[in-house]
Formats: structure tokens, sequence, C-alpha cells
């Protein structure tokens, strides 16, 4: 932290808690507990950052009475989520995408206490990226590896100058790395996808694709790396020609490196589109030097699949209605569970499903109770019975993320929060204690009654 020309006082190297990139070089410029000046963000992370000076947030907590929302103290809000989730036989709790680690161990032990089902917005975006990776390996690198080493980029079925604007500018195909001194000059940009995005007006090879038949183009060139005869002249709206052009081009690279966003995790193949890519990519590394590198979504989306694996050994998805945790992706996922109506709660942290969410899920939704845990009255927090009014992770707390390639990042705390704001892990803290006295009371309650008869 230092003093800012002309005023206020600038606080370095702060984290940018927006998308997978998690963007580390930002200087922002801070006076009054107001953000003055974000120095290297893109559009939208100085946006995140400069809009909290604007913002008109709820500093209160909520509770639904008689169909309008009353304000109350922090004490009845809690003892109303402890009477709600204590109350359910299988409470979801979802989001988690868009908070800090420390938030996600907290929300596992609730989780459990509670024998409910924990999800992330993995399970609808890069959800099957992770079952293909359980499937057949991740042959990945970091970003830094990319940056220093790959002289052949490619995105497929990702546009990151509008979803990560940084990406190419920082870790693919601009900076100047160890081992490309040049920067651009020293690097080969293809991009595949079924229209020609932002992205791929850079690239100096545009491959489209025909929608929903990414997985043909990735088998065929699987094919023609391995060796074997192409028979057909065009496969997915790519000529014979060129699909293989594309695969010479590949193996003769030093050091490639194949981004994929969800124009493969969500259309026809989902799972086994990333299991062709992955295995292209093993099969490019008998020939050459090869990564591969899924474009994550929420700043944290990877914390919450990494920090879940740590403590139940499953990515997203897990139900510990057992008594044990158990993962059965199309059975434990968020919106299954919405839609055959097992869920009878919800609490809802980071995320917003009921703007993102199909109708059926979202209808069931609105018939349960459910509490949102968020800075912002959000629609979620709109439907709930109880809503938590918290701090913005990433600039008046600081915690703990996950960058797209699994490499953990500090996020530093740059303002105060408004007055009487929590963070996420102390809401949560209070929920769970209050949930546990609660299991206390009811055993001593059984206790009695049982030395009564």
């Amino acid at each position: 932290m230092k003093k800012a020309k002309g005023y206020g006082r600038m606080v370095t190297d702060v984290v940018c808690p927006f998308c997978g990139t998690l963007c580390d070089d930002l200087e922002v410029v801070v006076e009054d507990n107001k953000i003055k000046n974000v120095r290297h963000a893109c559009r939208i992370g100085s946006s995140k950052f400069l809009a909290m000076n604007e913002l008109k947030r709820p500093n209160r907590p909520m509770i639904r009475k008689d169909g309008s929302f009353e304000e109350v103290d922090m004490a009845a809000a809690i003892e109303e989520c402890g009477r709600i989730l204590s109350r359910s036989k299988r409470p979801l709790l979802y989001g988690w995408s868009s908070t800090g680690c420390e938030a996600h161990f907290v929300g596992i032990e609730l989780a459990e206490e509670l024998g409910g089902v924990i999800d992330s917005t993995s399970s609808v975006c890069h959800g099957p990226s992770v079952i293909a990776i359980q499937d057949v390996g991740y042959p990945s690198a970091t970003l830094g590896d990319v940056k220093n080493r790959a002289d052949l980029i490619i995105y497929w079925g990702a546009n990151p100058m509008h979803a990560h604007p940084r990406h190419l500018s920082r870790y693919s195909v601009f900076p100047r790395g160890y081992f490309r001194e040049r920067g651009q000059q020293d690097r080969e940009l293809i991009v595949v996808d079924v229209r020609k995005t932002d992205t791929a007006k850079l690239a100096n090879r545009f491959v489209q694709v025909r929608y929903g038949e990414d997985f043909e183009l990735l088998s065929a060139l699987r094919l023609v790396i391995n060796g074997k005869e192409l028979e057909a002249d065009e496969v997915a709206g790519v000529s014979k020609e060129d699909i293989l052009e594309l695969a010479d081009r590949m193996k003769t690279c030093q050091y490639g490196t194949l981004f994929f966003g969800m124009g493969l995790t969500q259309s026809y193949g989902t799972h086994r589109n990333i299991d062709a890519g992955i295995s292209l990519v093993r099969d490019l590394n008998h020939h050459t030097k090869f990564s591969i590198v899924a474009m994550r979504g929420h700043y944290n989306v990877t914390g919450i699949g990494e920090v879940l694996t740590w403590q139940t050994g499953y990515p997203f998805a897990v139900d510990f209605s057992r008594g044990y945790p158990r993962y059965n992706p199309g059975e434990t996922t968020a919106n299954d569970v919405l839609q055959r109506e097992e869920a009878d709660a919800a609490l809802i942290i980071a995320s917003d499903p009921v703007a993102h969410f199909p109708k059926k899920a979202v209808e069931h939704l609105a018939r349960i109770p459910m509490i949102t845990i968020g800075p912002h009255m959000i629609p979620t927090a709109q439907l709930s019975e109880v809503f938590i009014p918290s701090s913005i992770s990433g600039i008046e707390e600081a915690s703990t993320a996950y960058r797209m390639d699994t490499v953990p990042l500090k996020l530093r705390k740059v303002i105060e929060p408004p007055e009487g704001i929590y963070s996420d892990v102390e809401i949560l803290e209070m929920i769970l204690e209050n949930v546990r006295e609660r299991r206390v009371r009811q055993m001593e309650r059984e206790k009695k009654a049982g030395e009564g008869r």
C-alpha cells in the first residue's frame, strides 16, 4: 500500500474478483473509504470496483412477513435461518462461485450437519468438464506456463474478448514470455467456434464448426493425428484439407495450449466433447508438448470444486442425506433436485438461480422457504423468506480464490464494508452455530421424553 499521486492511498497487487482469470496486478486508489480509481483492470473489472461508490445496497437483514419484507436485526435473521434449515429434511445449499474458499469450508460443514445437498454453479456450466476430467485425466498447465512457452494458442468454444477480457493480453497471445520474447509475433492464434466472434476476428486462423458437431471435428483431428486416413470430404462443416492443415499445425508446434469454454460443455455431447478434447491433447503429446485449460467463468468457481474435493472427495453436487457424501450428477445436481421437487428448503449464496434456472426449477424454489445471502437485492432474494446482506469478497473482505488453472490467490481487502454488514463466512458460522444449538436442544428434549416413559 502506498500514497497515490494527488489524492488518497493506493492499494497494490489487488486481485480482481470478477472472472476466472483473477488478474492480480490491479492498483486501486482509495480516499475516505471510497474507490476513486482502478488501474490495469478491464472494463468489467473496473466497473465492479467503481460501482461500489454508487450502489444502493440493503444494509439490514430482512424477513418476509405477510407477503412483504420487514427489516430485522441479525440475531432475528439468524434465528429464522436456523428454524428453516433445522426443520428441513432435504435442504439445498447452492451457489458458492463468487465467494471465498473460507466460506466454502463453513458451507460444506453446514451441509453435512443438515444432511443436505450442496452444489455450485459448476453443475450448469463446466460440470461436464469435471466429469470428463474424472474419466480421462487432465494434461493441463498453469497460465504462467502458457505465457512463457506456448507458440500455438487455440480457443475452442470460448470468446475471451467478452468473457475474460484480459486473458489474451496477460496469459496467451500478446504477453512476452521467457521463451516467447516477441509476444504475439512468436505465437499463432486459432479460434474454433460456431460463429465469428470478436476473438475469432483477432485469430490467424478461424475454423467455423457446424453447431453441435464439435465431437465429430475433435474425433476427426484425433484420427488424423494418430496416422489414420480421413475418408470424408468434410466433417462438421470443415473441409478435409482444413482438418489436415490444422492437425499438422498442432503436431508441429513447439508448445500448444487448447483453451475451451462453454461452447463445448453446453452443446450436444457435453462431457463427451471434453473427453474428446482431452484425448486429443493426450494424443498430441506423442508428437509435441500440448496442454488443455478450461475457461472457468466466476472468479472462484474453481475454488468451490477444489474445496469440495478436498473435504468430500467430489467436486460438485454432493449429497449428505445418507450421513456420508454421495455424488451422482443428474440426480444430486441442483436443477435435478429442484425439478423433481425433492428440496424442501434452500440456502442460496453468491449466485442468482431465479434469474438463470429453468422455469420448473424456479417455480419450486418459489414454493419452498429460501434463504439468500449476498450483497444485492437480486431476483432470488426477492423470492426469499430471509435475505441477509453480506460484504463483497475481494473488495470489502480478504479471502482466497482459485484461478481457472487451479492456482490459489489471496484476495485483498480494499475498503471497509458498510456498518453492520458481515462477511459470508461470519454469517454462515452464525447459522451453523444456531443449527447445532437447535440439534442439542432437540436431543435433550428427546432424552427427557425417553426418561419420562
